[in-house]
């Protein structure tokens, strides 16, 4: 019974008092009448002792449905259960995916980022979510077609033959707004709804896109949230896995303030400056900096983005203008290195970049207007780069006209003329880049073709390497993200195409793509012999 936990619990804390004792009685009597009808309604309930410890002693009987018992039982799967009188987790979480398969891959190239090289003619065996074996295909070593033949702890194997096809490593963009869904027609019309529903209820299908284009893995640099990473880890919805800052820090009339020049109206006050719509939050002196960075990071944030300069989509600001100021700065850094992260920034300019870098920003985003020097700057201070080239092109396109108000358009011409330049700039200084889009609304759609933008400067190899092993090491993540390795995540994509020699050819991942499987599940196949097994299909009637 679980009185029996309550009791050991007060061994614990010493013998207890009358008032505890009547307590327990009551408790006592209460449980048992539960109990009773719990055995009516579930008899199949047993009783378990789960092979445990706590604090030094076994733990005590729990009562568990015996159709629910697992074959091997974490303490927390024990307390989940326990919590919920023995009810299956699938009955409190239904939408939990089916578990995983066991699969070896027979006949792969496999891309090995790293090395900008093909590892021709190995087996891939994934499990649990992780890569468990790459090896040589090669029937002459011992031992290894019972291994592959999935005689082992892990269960039936299904093996599938790529017959040379590409196993690429998932793809990793580091600048989204998943918040920034489709739907309106404008910049304006999108900022100017009010109702954060509106886009709650499109965030599912811009993460499921981005899946489907081969993006395992996303850095949301604002909008975000908590729960809607929860939701993708847990399974309610299939997405990439999520890097998030919550929002972004502006100062007032900075890059995240949405207010034009005749808008009066306060942004709202209250603990952490004001909101400036879902994608920033406004700031302004160090005390509400810091406040407002620590409740980023409170409510879940990964890292922390502030802007540092003008930007093409706010109203008010010029590209030319440098933004908080070195104190501020200072103060949201001292915070994020604080809880053990850091801070990247917004910077398009020479002085926008030293400004930040300077007061201990260690990454910037876009960068489009930067000098040799600067870059020269970055690369000894190990600053992260991520350019965003696709966004400008995006938005300066005839597909897309009127995205942008006639005042933007201007400044997102200029930035645009200075994409290219700025990547090749960066590339001889030797900076460290990541893969970025940083898409709006509509234009999220376009998030793939930022592989061609770049190919025209850079080797697809260098490309490749930005949207994968550089982006997990800039996300902390180089022990588990970005190559295919044993113990790294099942995080891949099935290709008919080597993207090491045609990297532009990921611009059309509904061409190129023929799956794409995160934490070891098939949640996209577009080839007859994968077929999906992220999702639970319905059981036929007829």
């Amino acid at each position: 019974m679980p009185i029996d936990v309550l009791m050991q619990v007060l061994s614990f804390v010493g013998a207890p008092t009358p008032l505890l004792a009547m307590a327990v009685a009551a408790v006592r009597s209460k449980l048992q009448r539960t109990s009773h009808l719990l055995k009516a309604q579930f008899p199949t309930i047993v009783p378990m002792r789960i092979p445990s410890s706590f604090h030094g002693h076994h733990s005590p009987i729990v009562e568990q449905a015996a159709s629910s018992i697992p074959v091997a039982m974490s303490r927390s799967e024990a307390t989940w259960t326990s919590v919920f009188g023995g009810i299956p987790e699938t009955v409190i979480k239904p939408w939990k995916p089916l578990p995983r398969k066991t699969y070896l891959f027979k006949r792969v190239n496999l891309v090995d980022a790293a090395q900008g090289a093909i590892i021709s003619n190995v087996n891939v065996k994934i499990a649990d979510g992780v890569i468990k074996l790459v090896e040589k295909n090669d029937p002459r070593i011992v031992g290894l077609a019972q291994h592959l033949r999935g005689e082992d702890d892990l269960g039936p194997v299904t093996e599938v033959d790529l017959d040379g096809k590409f196993l690429c490593p998932g793809l990793i963009d580091c600048h989204v707004h998943v918040s920034s869904v489709p739907g309106e027609l404008s910049l304006s019309s999108a900022a100017a709804i009010s109702d954060p529903a509106i886009s709650l209820l499109r965030q599912p299908f811009v993460c499921s896109q981005m899946l489907s284009r081969g993006f395992t893995t996303v850095r949301d640099t604002g909008g975000a949230t908590l729960a809607l990473k929860e939701a993708i880890e847990d399974g309610v919805f299939p997405g990439p896995r999520l890097f998030i800052c919550n929002r972004a820090l502006s100062q007032t009339g900075g890059h995240g303030d949405l207010r034009g020049a005749h808008d009066h109206g306060n942004q709202g006050g209250g603990c952490c400056g004001g909101s400036a719509g879902q994608l920033a939050v406004v700031c302004d002196g160090v005390p509400e900096c810091i406040r407002a960075a620590r409740e980023q990071l409170r409510t879940g944030a990964d890292f922390i983005k502030i802007m540092v300069g003008g930007g093409v989509a706010s109203p008010t600001d010029r590209l030319t203008n440098t933004q908080f100021t070195a104190a501020e700065v200072r103060a949201i850094c001292d915070v994020a290195e604080s809880y053990g992260t850091y801070v990247t920034a917004h910077a398009y300019t020479p002085k926008a970049i030293r400004h930040a870098i300077d007061n201990g920003v260690k990454g910037i985003e876009h960068g489009n207007l930067i000098d040799e020097s600067t870059a020269r700057y970055m690369a000894e201070k190990g600053i992260w780069l991520t350019p965003t080239l696709v966004t400008y092109d995006a938005m300066a396109s005839d597909e897309y006209a009127g995205f942008l108000p006639p005042q933007n358009q201007k400044k997102n011409e200029e930035v645009l003329r200075q994409g290219l330049k700025s990547l090749s700039i960066a590339e001889k200084a030797g900076v460290n880049m990541c893969y970025g889009s940083d898409l709006l609304g509509p234009l999220t759609r376009e998030q793939s073709k930022e592989f061609g933008i770049r190919s025209v400067i850079l080797k697809s190899k260098q490309v490749l390497q930005a949207a994968t092993v550089n982006a997990a090491k800039m996300l902390g993540q180089e022990s588990f993200l970005g190559q295919l390795k044993p113990g790294y995540a099942a995080d891949m994509l099935i290709l008919n195409i080597n993207p090491l020699n045609e990297v532009a050819a990921l611009d059309e991942p509904e061409k190129h793509v023929l799956a794409v499987i995160k934490d070891g599940r098939v949640y996209v196949s577009r080839w007859r012999k994968l077929p999906l097994d992220a999702t639970q299909g319905e059981e036929l009637i007829e």
